[in-house]
């Protein structure tokens, strides 16, 4: 009786060993797929879409090269009093003081070269007769009605470079969710219709990737160093500039489980 008592606890034994076995495989199967989304049939799906929003911010680069002599001290002292005299100038038309920063600083030597060609002689090396110092400010205008006066009016506080005129929205958050939401409404819409004709039910959602893309929008103003060398074109009148419209474009791509 004994035996067969140790037999049969030992069979019992036995059958919960195999089942305890293969719960743990099943569980260990069940999970390694809820953490390996790549192990479902799957297909994905890809949609775009736009959000169109006018800029509220014109940024620009204003500069002044100034060329003279081998006094160095002497060209820094006029550079720095142009540099001021605009920045000031552009403080009193309403632009915060957050919104102007330096942006360059440079000082060039300039060389004159001797012609010695053909001769026997030494050729001596070129000669410093004079540097070039060039400052540049980068400006952040918010108010677009003061843009065309800033523009014209820097020249006369001492400006000869004014390039790089670009519009752009501050804060392009609201623009990106805008379009972020429709593209995603469009991709689910399609996988929808995939699925209907390809015959099969969408399961989860296993994964999302989104990308954006947003072309500044630049104006054609600009003037550059030569005017050091004509000043009379300095006198410019006001400028007339538009901001357009401005496009954020929203790719979403989004992965299903088929089931």
């Amino acid at each position: 009786m004994n035996n067969k008592i140790k037999n049969g606890l030992g069979l019992i034994g036995i059958v919960l060993a195999a089942v305890f076995a293969w719960s743990v495989v099943s569980y260990t199967s069940t999970y390694s797929k809820s953490i390996e989304p790549s192990s479902f049939r799957n297909f994905s799906v890809t949609a775009e879409a736009e959000a169109i929003g006018i800029p509220d911010i014109a940024e620009f680069t204003v500069g002044v090269l100034t060329e003279g002599g081998i006094g160095i001290a002497d060209l820094q002292e006029e550079n720095n009093e142009k540099i001021s005299a605009i920045t000031s100038f552009i403080k009193e038309k309403g632009v915060e003081e957050k919104d102007i920063k330096t942006s360059g600083y440079s000082i060039s030597p300039r060389y004159q070269y001797h012609e010695c060609y053909g001769s026997d002689r030494d050729c001596p090396p070129p000669e410093i007769v004079g540097y070039s110092i060039r400052s540049n400010i980068a400006v952040k205008a918010r108010d677009f009605a003061i843009i065309g006066d800033i523009l014209s009016g820097v020249v006369d506080k001492g400006a000869n470079v004014v390039s790089d005129l670009k519009f752009a929205i501050d804060d392009e958050d609201s623009l990106k969710s805008e379009a972020r939401n429709e593209a995603i409404e469009k991709a689910n819409k399609k996988a929808a219709e995939i699925a209907e004709s390809a015959g099969f039910k969408v399961g989860r959602l296993l994964s999302i990737s989104e990308g954006y893309y947003s072309p500044v929008s630049y104006d054609s103003y600009s003037l550059d160093e030569s005017l050091v060398r004509a000043p009379a074109a300095a006198g410019l009148t006001p400028v007339s500039v538009s901001p357009g419209s401005q496009e954020i474009t929203s790719t979403v791509t989004l992965v299903y489980e088929i089931r």
